[in-house]
């Protein structure tokens, strides 16, 4: 018989459960043990990041190059509009909604009244470049690969981001669970959990809600455009949303996602074309996830959440999802030095962020692959009938 693995989303809630009761009976030696190890995680998080973008984003850009122009840089650009909108949307509803029944500069105070342990030792690793300039260095590469037709450097960049993938799936993924266990512990020891756990069924919870709402805004364009009924396309396209609310990846959909796209009327041809190319490029659902964990996170610290802030940050963090394709919790991990560098996250907040978008992690990808369709209709109802002549 087959050994069954468990899964992220299983692995968190066991973290978080055995962390929170640890916490309560754990002596400090333990908990700054466990503080000494969340903090170097941190740093290797910081230094790997930037090589997550240069080497998924770098090939990603090459590989653009292949494929229709004018339907490329359609797909392109309805789905960065699709990710920027969702993250406009989660602010506009989530900074109105959260207010409501969250507490401002909840967390701060409560970690004031509690405990500080320290780390034993803080190790730094100085990351090769901040995330800006790894994105531009990824955008200039990757164009100029497309341009030149240099088969060695694209060779070699393809290789450079499956030895970073295989880092992320197989180092840093499997410590992420481990690293929330350290967080949460020394928050339930410091004596402020329980306003962290109450939280972030309520943040979840409006993250779901936001994200379903979305997509039926996005079916209702698609089908406006498309002269089809958006309520029928989203029944059809639910065996993808479910798939990726399982495996919580959009590229692991994508067989999925094509059949269900098909069955909604697309051309093959160009459902074969959109929906792989979304699965890189589209990620509304992550986005409308991670915009509402962070207003979250900042409110409850007592941070500033005003708009001109965010704008900087959705518009950014839609290049910065390129990344995110084939990794788990993939959005999240190509945003943390976004999310440091522009809204201001410590380490901490940065560890809670993950605790709570990764105790739901499905639903984002979900909304991804289920948004892909309706791209992938309003693609077909502008190049369906010339690209299938075309073959």
């Amino acid at each position: 018989m087959k050994k069954r693995k468990l899964g992220l989303f299983p692995k968190v809630l066991i973290a978080i459960t055995i962390g929170s009761l640890l916490g309560l009976i754990a002596p400090d030696v333990m908990i700054r043990i466990f503080k000494t190890f969340n903090v170097f995680f941190a740093q290797i998080l910081k230094f790997i990041v930037p090589l997550l973008v240069l080497g998924l984003v770098t090939p990603s850009v090459a590989n653009l190059g292949r494929g229709a122009g004018k339907m490329l840089l359609s797909v392109i650009v309805i789905s960065y509009l699709s990710t920027i909108g969702a993250g406009f949307f989660a602010y506009g509803f989530a900074s109105s909604l959260l207010p409501h029944y969250l507490s401002i500069g909840e967390i701060s105070t409560s970690a004031l009244e509690g405990k500080v342990f320290e780390p034993y030792f803080n190790i730094k690793f100085p990351p090769i470049c901040d995330i800006l300039t790894a994105l531009l260095l990824s955008f200039m590469l990757g164009i100029g690969i497309i341009f030149t037709k240099a088969p060695g450097l694209k060779k070699a960049f393809d290789e450079f981001g499956e030895i970073v993938k295989l880092t992320i799936e197989h180092a840093i993924i499997p410590l992420l669970p481990f690293y929330i266990f350290t967080m949460i512990c020394e928050m339930s020891a410091a004596g402020h959990l329980s306003t962290v756990m109450g939280t972030g069924v309520k943040v979840i919870a409006t993250g779901v809600i936001l994200s379903i709402c979305y997509l039926i805004i996005q079916y209702i364009i698609a089908g406006l455009v498309a002269k089809k009924n958006p309520f029928k396309c989203i029944w059809n396209i639910m065996p993808a949303y479910l798939t990726g609310f399982s495996i919580c990846s959009s590229s692991a959909v994508i067989p999925v996602t094509l059949e269900c796209a098909m069955k909604n009327g697309a051309t093959k041809e160009i459902a074969n074309f959109t929906v792989p190319l979304c699965s890189t490029v589209h990620m509304c659902g992550s986005t409308i996830k991670l915009i509402t964990t962070s207003i979250a996170v900042m409110y409850l610290s007592g941070m500033n959440i005003s708009f001109a802030l965010f704008a900087n940050f959705i518009l950014l963090q839609g290049i910065s999802a390129v990344a995110a394709p084939g990794v788990m919790g993939g959005v999240l991990m190509a945003s943390i030095g976004l999310l440091e560098s522009i809204l201001g996250f410590s380490p901490e907040q940065s560890a809670l962020m993950m605790a709570i978008y990764l105790a739901l992690d499905g639903y984002g990808p979900a909304c991804n692959v289920s948004g892909d369709g309706a791209i992938t209709l309003i693609i077909d109802r502008f190049f369906g009938k010339r690209y299938a002549s075309a073959q």
